[in-house]
């Protein structure tokens, strides 16, 4: 939205300046055997992933290719984009923050680029989410981006000045309700919510875009809205239940609060992101350890966090890109932690507040042109997976030397360690990560069949792994990222007690099929095809994958084979079984029964 005065920093800029998902994890796991149905399921279904990409000023092409060759193959479950519609002619970032209409005729693209985009990005398995302007209008006069002319308060063919508020005056006053949503922001004609042809128009405009595949919606300027307002247009929507947050600025004694929107969606904590800028530049990480709806903060199922957003980054009340390591690794605990649903900004570098996107929105490539691409960070890219691998679980094993050194792990799912301190951090780890190789996704990438691009740590079978996390970074594991020794360094400390399977199964497949062994033990996924672990098909038609597991264990193990879609097909017959040798590896020699 508009930059707007905020307790922390009251500014005033001239006037234009303008400043996921939550769909509840559902996995079967039944012990013991294999699941009584085979529906099929998918390995991770988009609304299994609440992680949003913000693509902020990105054209809607360079956004298609964004989906296609990074939002979807890293696990994110949404994309923003920035807002379509028709706004003032200028290269700043604020003019799409100022609509003249609501054709999708922005500098971003045109109307087929917006529907080719969004096909593109459901192909990937990543929903959209549009930034819609629906508080006001335009200040001053001209010609829109679509060739429309138009004049304050007078919008040919969508309204005229008796459809806006009649306070005609920039709020002053903050603890004023009238002020804050009748009034104008930084200048710009207030639209009156309030009334049955406005909220008609703006529900007609979002109806639109759910027609072209749009799946939700960032209110922009909400708290300049009354409630009762946005409940009202949001029931005009051909489907109400679409995806909805809302911009909701905190403000101490202020006279509009973030909890009243909670009815309508969710709603973004400003909050998380001010405290995580003050903690990570001047406090200690070890008070993170309580991070959430203790601080205060809006309920975890209801609110969007991030480390920073296009207003925020500019304005100085949160960490930025600039801000280097602490900006990454506030990123990485984000990602970990399990309050809130993420959103990551990923924008370009600015010299000034005003500065717009280079190249007009194209983003011709990463790291090139100014583009930042923080969604493709590898520290912070493969967190997405982390985040998506832990959900549903909750904070265990929480470590700090009681200063910027902190691990924790997510259930018996994943664990991180981070280190924002000048010195090397060399400990041995108690986590709850069942027994085997992972592969460190902030120093490798998980490669098909269980392998990994760098670093690799052994868990042996009481949880423990021994690491050194550099200064200024982080180690992170998470079941489903396996290291198996392909390439790279690997830790495993000595009397680990984790021995390993090595499964081998002859299994012929059609175009797009992978195999997979999942069993009765968490490091086989506990039946849970979701969490079955990938075989590798490099002798094809032979598929393999070694796996540490106690010694000593009796495990009971299938195959099954997923298509391109996530459909499972188990193998026939009874459960297999295999003992876990007192050392070193047994090779198992299958064949796939129909």
């Amino acid at each position: 939205m508009l930059p707007e005065p905020s307790p922390h920093r009251r500014w005033r800029l001239g006037v234009g300046l303008l400043a996921a998902t939550v769909t509840a994890l559902a996995a079967t796991v039944v012990a013991g055997g294999v699941p009584a149905t085979t529906t099929a399921a998918q390995a991770a279904p988009a609304g299994d992933k609440d992680v949003t990409a913000v693509l902020f000023e990105w054209r809607f092409d360079s956004i298609a290719r964004a989906c296609r060759d990074t939002l979807g193959p890293k696990g994110y479950g949404f994309v923003q984009v920035s807002p379509p519609q028709e706004h003032i002619q200028g290269g700043q970032w604020w003019t799409s923050y100022q609509p003249v209409s609501y054709q999708i005729a922005g500098r971003l693209g045109d109307r087929t680029a917006f529907r080719s985009m969004v096909n593109a990005c459901h192909g990937a398995g990543v929903k959209v989410i549009v930034d819609a302007v629906i508080n006001h209008m335009s200040a001053g006069s001209g010609t829109g981006t679509g060739g429309t002319t138009y004049s304050k308060y007078t919008y040919p063919g969508v309204y005229q000045v008796q459809d806006f508020h009649s306070c005609r005056s920039s709020i002053t006053d903050y603890r004023n309700r009238y002020d804050v949503q009748e009034c104008e922001l930084v200048g710009l004609s207030d639209l009156n919510t309030g009334s049955d042809y406005v909220r008609g128009r703006i529900a007609g405009y979002l109806n639109d875009l759910l027609s072209l595949g749009v799946d939700g919606f960032r209110i922009d300027a909400a708290k300049h809205m009354a409630a009762a307002d946005l409940a009202a247009i949001r029931a005009r929507m051909s489907n109400p239940n679409a995806y909805w947050i809302q911009e909701v600025i905190y403000g101490a004694g202020e006279a509009v609060q973030p909890g009243e929107y909670l009815g309508t969606g969710d709603v973004q904590e400003f909050r998380y992101a001010r405290d995580l800028k003050r903690i990570f530049l001047n406090e200690r990480l070890a008070y993170l350890n309580t991070f959430g709806e203790s601080w205060g903060y809006l309920s975890s199922g209801k609110a969007g966090v991030f480390v920073d957003n296009h207003d925020t980054e500019r304005n100085g009340e949160t960490l930025n890109y600039k801000n280097g390591a602490a900006y990454t690794l506030a990123g990485v605990f984000m990602l970990a932690w399990p309050y809130g649903t993420p959103h990551v900004h990923s924008g370009y570098e600015f010299g000034n507040h005003d500065a717009g996107p280079p190249n007009g929105g194209t983003v011709n490539a990463c790291y090139a042109d100014g583009w930042k691409c923080q969604h493709a960070w590898p520290q912070i890219a493969n967190m997405v997976g982390f985040r998506n691998a832990a959900r549903g679980t909750g904070v265990t094993n929480w470590w700090d030397n009681g200063n910027n050194q902190i691990a924790f792990g997510r259930g018996n799912r994943a664990f991180v360690a981070i280190n924002k301190e000048g010195g090397a951090l060399t400990r041995t780890f108690q986590t709850s990560l069942p027994a085997g190789t992972y592969c460190d996704v902030q120093h490798g990438d998980p490669t098909p069949g269980g392998g990994c691009t760098g670093t690799r740590y052994t868990v042996d079978g009481s949880g423990r792994f021994t690491a050194t996390v550099p200064p200024n970074d982080a180690v992170a594991l998470y079941v489903g990222a396996t290291g198996q020794p392909t390439t790279g360094p690997t830790s495993s400390p000595p009397g680990s007690g984790a021995t390993e399977l090595r499964f081998t199964v002859t299994a012929t497949t059609s175009w797009g099929q992978n195999v997979f062994v999942t069993g009765d033990h968490p490091s086989l996924g506990s039946w849970n095809p979701a969490n079955a672990r990938a075989l590798d098909p490099a002798s094809y038609p032979q598929w393999q994958a070694t796996l540490g597991l106690p010694a000593g264990a009796t495990v009971e193990y299938k195959y099954l084979r997923k298509d391109a879609g996530g459909a499972v097909t188990w193998e026939g017959g009874d459960n297999r079984r295999a003992t876990v040798p007192a050392s070193g590896t047994l090779t198992l020699t299958d064949t796939w029964r129909n």
